[in-house]
């Protein structure tokens, strides 16, 4: 329209009324009061009588910036509103996207809940398999397009969805290391719903900017979860190792990442060097590598090392099957909290930690209590004189802050409190994660990852034939809170049925 002003096709715009053409009071009054009148454009609203060019114009013009003024207050008005509910929405776990994720799919009986989309998922659980059996995230990209399986972009349009991106360039798209690291890395496919990463400075700004990630919204189990809550975190430890790879090589190797130096805390770096028609395959320290007055070298052979890993790994195998026929015999016994003073579940551990997770949460309710009460009398301890205004105001913004920690740290609390007290999470998914791979005959990544937490390799002393190395399992935590109640139960069982019981 304005192209046709300026050529002079159109010499009169008439709108319904001032709002429809324009509730941004300075652009609205700008191109009423300057740009028509200069171009010889004559302006009509309807609905609120004016017409630049009748004799009453003039007085109309007095009248006219207030209600440019009232139309752009409304429209702020009905923005506010607008982000509130929103943020509502988020806050109560309801998905307020445009599209949902790829592997999901809205709801049809409600648009703010999400489904999974089976056919997108089972991608997803690929990826997170291939990943966690050593493959980079090029490699994965690699598979995807030899399989031809459609992008997410692609599947969203081969959906029937509207979407559009101004980053395709070719008819159809290719999957690249980037989709699949936004993809391990997304905490929706745990069930964890994350929102309210972008938003616009106000109404009249489109311009997206990012937020403090202490703004985000973050509810857990908002929905179903592709994958399990283990492999999500598992995956993410890895993403945070420094597991490079040549070019030439598909997987990482069995240990990369988890090999470190057990005096300076470094990356073991694996190292081959020939010799002659054979290859010698060792690890030393990744800053000893970088700087030799830093660090001694800490040479292990990578085989003996990945022989020794694995006789500890089928002793610790062992010893956490052992402990499970203790709970389960514990269990068949009967020995009720009645009788004895313990627990029959054969998770104990996690009634342990439910009930101290629910004493902290007690702890946190009180203390939000107390700072709200200390918020609440400063008004009165400012009338009547006993802080300045400086003070008051200073003290109510601690407070304030003090709450708002207390309480998000109450909801992580209640978080994990709901999971302990789920019965189906509760069947010491520990113990399952070593009981389900039985007696090894070789490492692979995937064991690894999932049970080993860190491998420290010391320097080897004088008269030493071998460096002495260090294994810290992963779910130590829970593997001692068990021992510790199979030795209360032990002493209950001596005390209800005599030694010789």
């Amino acid at each position: 329209m304005l192209e046709d002003i300026k050529t002079g096709k159109v010499n009169c715009v008439v709108t319904k009324d001032l709002s429809r053409f324009g509730r941004n009071h300075i652009e609205t009054g700008k191109y009423i009061e300057k740009i028509f009148p200069y171009m010889g454009v004559r302006f009509i609203a309807i609905n609120d009588n004016y017409d630049s060019i009748m004799n009453d114009a003039q007085v109309n013009h007095i009248i006219l910036p207030f209600k440019n003024l009232i139309n752009d207050a409304y429209c702020r008005d009905i923005s506010i509103k607008i982000r509130s509910n929103l943020e509502v929405k988020r806050k109560r776990g309801d998905f307020v996207g445009s599209f949902a994720p790829y592997g999901y799919k809205k709801s049809k009986e409600d648009k703010n809940k999400l489904e999974i989309d089976e056919e997108a998922a089972e991608v997803v659980r690929s990826i997170f398999k291939l990943y966690l059996q050593g493959n980079n995230a090029y490699k994965i990209a690699e598979k995807l397009n030899k399989k031809n399986i459609l992008t997410p972009m692609d599947y969203k349009k081969e959906s029937g969805s509207a979407f559009y991106t101004g980053f395709k360039k070719n008819l159809k798209s290719q999957w690249t290391h980037m989709n699949i690291l936004r993809i391990l890395g997304n905490p929706v496919y745990a069930g964890t719903l994350v929102q309210g990463k972008e938003t616009t400075p106000n109404y009249k700004v489109k311009k997206k900017v990012k937020r403090d990630q202490n703004k985000w919204s973050r509810v857990e189990n908002a929905h179903e979860a592709i994958m399990p809550l283990v492999d999500f975190l598992t995956v993410q430890e890895q993403l945070q190792m420094d597991t490079r790879t040549g070019t030439a090589k598909e997987k990482v190797y069995c240990l990369s990442g988890i090999v470190k130096c057990g005096d300076c805390g470094a990356n073991m770096v694996r190292k081959t060097v020939p010799s002659g028609k054979r290859k010698f395959i060792y690890y030393v320290c990744g800053s000893h590598k970088g700087n030799k007055d830093v660090c001694s070298s800490h040479s292990i052979n990578a085989v003996a090392l990945e022989e020794s890993v694995l006789k500890l790994l089928n002793h610790q195998i062992n010893n956490v099957a052992d402990l499970r026929k203790i709970l389960e015999k514990a269990d068949h016994a009967k020995i009720s909290q009645g009788e004895m003073g313990v627990r029959k579940d054969t998770s104990m551990p996690f009634g342990v930690k439910e009930e101290k997770k629910g004493r902290q949460a007690v702890r946190k309710k009180e203390e939000i209590q107390k700072y709200t009460r200390l918020r609440m009398g400063l008004y009165e301890d400012y009338k009547d004189g006993l802080i300045t205004k400086e003070e008051y105001l200073e003290l109510k913004e601690i407070y304030g802050k003090r709450i708002q920690t207390a309480e998000q740290m109450l909801d992580a609390m209640e978080v994990e409190l709901a999971f302990l007290a789920d019965g189906e999470r509760r069947e010491c998914d520990w113990i399952s994660q070593f009981k389900k791979y039985g007696r090894l005959e070789s490492i692979s990544r995937e064991v690894a990852v999932f049970l080993i937490e860190q491998i420290l390799v010391y320097e080897k002393k004088e008269g030493e034939r071998y460096p002495r190395i260090e294994i810290h399992f992963k779910y130590a935590d829970e593997f001692q809170d068990s021992l510790s109640i199979v030795k209360e139960l032990h002493g209950k069982m001596e005390g209800a049925y005599g030694e010789n019981e």
